[in-house]
């Protein structure tokens, strides 16, 4: 039987951004709108969010030589990015001796006209469709210029394909976002709808914290992916961090 899956899949969300920040202030006082002034791909990490990437960093660093990241994937996404730097400066892991590879499918969802929209302020501006987001859940609805699940989840479908055909055997590290890591787990879970919007509804992702799959020779004919752990942030409490799971500037359809 040839295995065709990564040996380890690590799926991390980025550390705290300032966009996790002011979302969760624009939501507590009942705003209208995210105030910040950049673009949603250019919203740099907290300085929280730096520490928390550093303190993930040092938990891969105290991995065995033969149990650390040789293929490193991560969001364009400039607090995704950040992290993955980060991470790797304080694990002193070579980057000559990875592969890297920013990918763009790994980026966040897109909202449209949604973006930095609080609740509030979708229904305020946008009725219709929020009302639609309602009967249809996030799922399937798509808002005008922005994505759903489901196209979230056509991308990953490719990214897939190319994990299981490029890095086999290999222990694959990918940064990305809170609503990417759920449509991984969709995949590679085989989930439902149901199955996986409940897991969405039940847990927050924590900003760097850690899902982690390992090949099973055992899963089906040819053997796949088991979730060893979701969520786990003990590197974060081992260094002393705060945990955070601020949604990301678009937080509407949330």
């Amino acid at each position: 039987m040839t295995q065709k899956w990564p040996d380890v899949l690590w799926l991390v969300r980025h550390g705290e951004s300032a966009g996790n920040v002011a979302s969760a202030a624009a939501e507590a006082s009942g705003a209208h709108a995210v105030n910040i002034p950049h673009r949603d791909c250019d919203v740099p990490l907290s300085p929280l969010g730096e520490r928390q990437a550093a303190a993930l960093g040092r938990w891969l660093g105290s991995l065995a030589p033969g149990a650390r990241p040789t293929v490193l994937l991560t969001s364009p996404y400039v607090r995704a990015r950040r992290t993955a730097d980060l991470a790797l400066a304080a694990a002193g892991l070579d980057r000559g001796g990875l592969v890297l590879l920013a990918d763009e499918r790994l980026r966040e969802r897109e909202f449209g006209i949604f973006d930095r929209l609080t609740k509030a302020g979708a229904r305020e501006k946008y009725p219709e469709q929020a009302e639609a987001l309602t009967a249809l859940g996030k799922f399937y609805h798509r808002p005008p210029g922005g994505e759903s699940w489901c196209d979230v989840i056509l991308r990953l479908r490719n990214v897939v394909d190319t994990v299981t055909r490029e890095y086999r055997r290999e222990r694959v590290l990918v940064v990305a976002h809170s609503a990417v890591i759920f449509c991984f787990r969709y995949l590679l879970e085989n989930m439902t709808e149901e199955e996986v919007l409940r897991a969405d509804r039940d847990y927050d992702v924590a900003n760097c914290g850690v899902t982690t799959y390992e090949y099973d020779p055992g899963i089906g004919k040819i053997g796949g992916p088991a979730l060893r752990s979701f969520n786990f942030v003990a590197p974060l409490e081992e260094a002393g961090e705060t945990i955070t799971a601020a949604p990301d500037v678009p937080v509407a359809p949330k």
